[in-house]
């Protein structure tokens, strides 16, 4: 390929190089992507293996143009980064020049420009001469004791009340009838039967609940509610509604005691295989928030032991994204009160310098992870993929089979795991020191330090 490489710009970390592919180098590769194919066509009207290229080119030439297009721009991207000695630090940018259509055509050559942000020179630091402390938590037979106790209460039964008066009350269990009507109309899906309602549980709209309080079985109760303004349901939000309540049973709640039989109900052995499984879910819950914790003051100490200069680009695309979710807080008034009192400017300034750490954080994961040979599976892929995949139900297998077809996709998914293995080799490789916390110490919010508020 008589390929043309300029370099446009070379200041700092930013390079820019104008590449141009000579239209004729395109139709050459364009006849042999036809050459290479027509022996496998069948089309009607002609014999397998002998239909003319010409015929071919007029069906498939400007899809094939765009194949070759496409490999061009990759295999050209390439070399230009290995001719230079270039090491990115992000995807390249791409920018065509030109009418592409024509290019497809074959009446124009193929121009465009490659935008790079150089790797930072910098040497990370030896993880082996780090030290941490991690703070550590082991959970009380007491805690186990209140777990099994509020397991037992969420699977309580409810049993008919009995008494001489008998009336609903907060805890209680009432089944229930009602039809709901706006200005005197039954509106969908405000109706039911059958309704077993635990009063105080908040499972319906505010007000409901309360207003069924001191009924008697078999009493017909006129519930009066307001939607609330920002209901999920657009036609009922903000509006009053009558339900017309019938009261068919009114129920106590029986405690269920916590014993081997309570544990054989939930499918396990015996009370204390059920204790063991509660202290093993508390055991992950709290080596969770020391792993967080860890990880924090490891983040902390890298930002501190580091200060090289950034890629340009890489910093506006991460301020980019942050600085769009500040807006879409701010629109829907759900920005933090302390950024709420700040002007534009301040908040600018702050979360330009969150996004600095974290494209700094990030380069140097990726360098240690380099130096380390850190790499990701295709089964540590693949599972992120199939865990991904899951949480759309009935269009798992087509997610799944769209994000193994999609690079950028993977790359998103790839990027989590490296960082989490990166971490775990530099915690492998540093001084950590186990020291043992009060549970409330361990799962408090950390302070962040001026402007890395998120």
């Amino acid at each position: 390929m008589s390929t043309q490489v300029i370099e446009k710009s070379g200041e700092g970390l930013s390079r820019i190089y104008g590449v141009t592919v000579p239209a004729k180098d395109l139709t050459e590769r364009l006849e042999a992507r036809i050459a290479e194919i027509t022996p496998t066509l069948t089309i009607k009207g002609f014999r397998p293996g002998k239909v003319p290229t010409a015929h071919v080119r007029r069906l498939y030439g400007k899809a094939l143009m765009s194949e070759v297009v496409e490999q061009t721009l990759n295999e050209t991207t390439q070399k230009v980064l290995d001719d230079h000695k270039v090491r990115p630090a992000s995807q390249p940018d791409l920018k065509p020049e030109g009418d592409m259509q024509k290019v497809i055509d074959g009446k124009e050559d193929l121009a465009y420009e490659i935008a790079i942000d150089l790797m930072p020179e910098f040497e990370p630091v030896d993880p082996a001469s780090l030290s941490l402390t991690r703070p550590v938590y082991e959970p009380k037979d007491a805690e186990v004791d209140e777990a099994v106790a509020e397991l037992a209460k969420q699977n309580r039964t409810y049993e008919d009340k009995t008494g001489k008066t008998v009336k609903a009350a907060d805890g209680d269990m009432v089944v229930i009838d009602f039809i709901g009507r706006i200005d005197g109309e039954a509106f969908e899906g405000g109706s039911a039967e059958g309704v077993e309602l635990v009063l105080g549980s908040g499972q319906f709209i505010p007000g409901f609940e309360a207003q069924l309080k001191g009924a008697k079985p078999g009493s017909d109760v006129e519930v009066k509610v307001a939607f609330p303004a920002d209901y999920q349901a657009a036609n009922l939000a903000g509006k009053d509604a009558v339900f017309e309540t019938k009261v068919k049973g009114v129920k106590a709640p029986v405690d269920t005691p916590a014993d081997d039989a309570f544990a054989t109900r939930l499918g396990l052995e015996s009370l204390e295989k059920l204790r063991e499984l509660l202290k093993t879910n508390l055991q992950e819950q709290y080596a969770g928030a020391s792993r967080f914790k860890i990880k924090r003051a490891l983040l902390d100490l890298l930002d501190e032991k580091h200060d090289f200069p950034l890629p340009p680009k890489m910093v506006e695309a991460e301020f980019a994204n942050i600085w769009q979710q500040v807006e879409a807080d701010k629109e829907s008034g759900e920005l933090a009160a302390d950024d709420a009192k700040k002007t534009d400017k301040q908040l600018q300034k702050e979360y330009r310098k969150i996004a600095e750490r974290r494209v700094r954080l990030g380069l140097v994961l990726a360098e240690i992870g380099r130096v380390n040979n850190v790499q990701v599976t295709e089964q540590e892929l693949s599972e992120a993929i199939r865990r991904e995949a899951v949480k759309y139900g009935p269009q798992a297998q087509q997610v799944f089979d769209m994000l193994r077809q999609n690079p950028n996709a993977q790359a998103q998914l790839r990027a989590p795991i490296y960082e989490e293995k990166v971490v775990d080799l530099i915690l492998e490789k540093a001084k950590v020191k186990d020291k043992k916390v009060p549970k409330d110490e361990l799962l408090k919010d950390d302070e962040l330090p001026d402007g890395y508020a998120d």
